[in-house]
């Protein structure tokens, strides 16, 4: 027995019935795509979503043929655009099940002005019915049977055409925009500008997903994307990594209602957004992974973008990025911004106070604990007191939540498809509260 001594649940029965807001991640992949876990399944989703605490999962690649005929299959229709699965439905508390929407991810791979672009889009649908229709179209383009996230040798802007002529009450969002190899800003196939992608339907884009290595307040430094909606979404490829981005709303359950949430940008409908921190993103800093360099923008300018170890260029990452398109300075904060709080995955902060690897079986044991107690991995993230934690494990897991709240954290920022390494505690370290200058502001 992990406890320190008996605790009364009595004082924790709020996390289990309190629901101040939805939680929504609408980005992830199915068994089908290429490098997924073999239980990206709809139960195992469900399963884990529930765990962490969300309310809205996306179902991820609608395009493949054999994903898409077991939604059909296992999905039923619950309030407007939005699914439940059929073998939940005896559960007795059937308001607080999970929800479902059409979500899908595609790869363009197109030329454009004599360069070759490759841009991620993610489109959230308001049905299965419209889904379908939407398959039959793009399997004329490409092979929807060879992944879940299917490439398509068609334009980025025609694609938008496309889903917006078959569903009016689509959402058309641009993927992880910054990432080098495969998004719309990106440094190795990118555009400059939403309007050299998207030309005159550019219009049509009510949000971007800002992607794992970068935050909110790095976008913010563009005025050009004041007038879009900054959502963020796990890319799950895996059941424990769904949540680690979501979306936070207090709206009615439908899918209108989400819809338009996200259109409005209305800070009373749409809370904010849960981030990792960016440093901890596999793009974040400039470098080479198989030279073992990593640069800061300052660092990799003063080496012309070349690898002093391999002497090719370097990939250039996310933050070297947004400086050469911003027009605005860091720690800009635009009027009409969405707010956003930035955490670690439970299992990583238990791991770290305990000083031993996530995926030993003392971290998991701790993380049942706390799961079982406060309901949800969010309500221990966002809401649990550290005192309450304390008592259920260590102090040192108290204080390690603290900390991340507070921002106060040790990061090697992540480069060139490397995750970047977080660290909560350094005992050579007298003053960890350095790290960040967008540090939370809403706890």
């Amino acid at each position: 027995m992990l406890t320190k001594q008996s605790f009364d649940i009595s004082n924790l029965i709020c996390y289990n019935l309190e629901i101040m807001y939805l939680i929504a991640d609408f980005h992830l992949h199915s068994k089908y795509s290429r490098a997924t876990a073999r239980d990206m399944d709809l139960e195992h989703i469900a399963l884990s979503a529930q765990r962490k605490g969300i309310n809205i999962i996306g179902t991820g690649d609608f395009t493949h043929p054999e994903w898409f005929n077991e939604l059909k299959t296992k999905l039923e229709p619950a309030e407007e655009g939005l699914y439940i699965l059929k073998s939940q439905k005896s559960e007795v508390r059937n308001q607080n099940l999970l929800r479902f929407v059409v979500t899908g991810e595609i790869s363009n791979i197109y030329t454009r002005n004599g360069k070759t672009r490759r841009v991620h889009n993610l489109i959230l649908l308001s049905s299965l019915e419209v889904a379908g229709k939407i398959n039959n179209r793009l399997s004329w383009q490409g092979n929807l049977h060879s992944d879940g996230r299917p490439i398509l040798g068609m334009d980025s802007e025609e694609l938008l055409k496309i889903v917006l002529d078959i569903d009016r009450k689509a959402l058309f969002i641009p993927a992880h925009v910054w990432t080098p190899w495969f998004s719309v800003f990106g440094s190795m196939s990118g555009f400059n500008s939403l309007e050299e992608a998207f030309g005159e339907n550019t219009k049509y884009l009510a949000a971007l997903e800002t992607g794992l290595s970068s935050s909110p307040s790095m976008n913010w430094r563009l005025s050009a994307l004041d007038k879009i909606t900054l959502v963020s979404n796990s890319d799950a490829h895996s059941p424990d990594n769904l949540g680690r981005e979501a979306n936070v709303f207090d709206i009615n359950l439908s899918y209108d209602d989400l819809r338009t949430a996200i259109i409005q940008k209305d800070p009373q409908k749409f809370l904010y957004t849960i981030e990792f921190f960016p440093e901890e993103g596999k793009y974040h800093y400039d470098g080479h992974r198989l030279c073992r360099i990593r640069m800061s923008p300052e660092e990799r300018k003063k080496v012309n973008n070349i690898c002093p170890v391999c002497g090719r260029p370097l990939t250039i990452g996310v933050l070297s990025r947004v400086d050469e398109l911003a027009d605005r300075p860091d720690g800009f904060i635009p009027e009409n911004s969405i707010p956003f709080k930035s955490l670690v995955p439970l299992k990583e902060i238990i791991a770290e106070a305990l000083g031993v690897q996530s995926k030993t079986k003392k971290v998991e044991e701790y993380y049942q604990l706390l799961i079982k107690h406060f309901s949800t991995e969010f309500n221990v993230l966002l809401k649990a007191n550290e005192g309450d934690i304390v008592q259920l494990t260590t102090s040192k897991i108290g204080e390690a939540v603290r900390k991340v709240r507070e921002g106060n954290l040790i990061i090697e920022p992540g480069y060139d498809g490397e995750y970047g390494k977080i660290k909560i505690f350094d005992k050579d370290l007298e003053d960890t509260s350095q790290i960040n200058s967008y540090q939370n502001t809403l706890f």
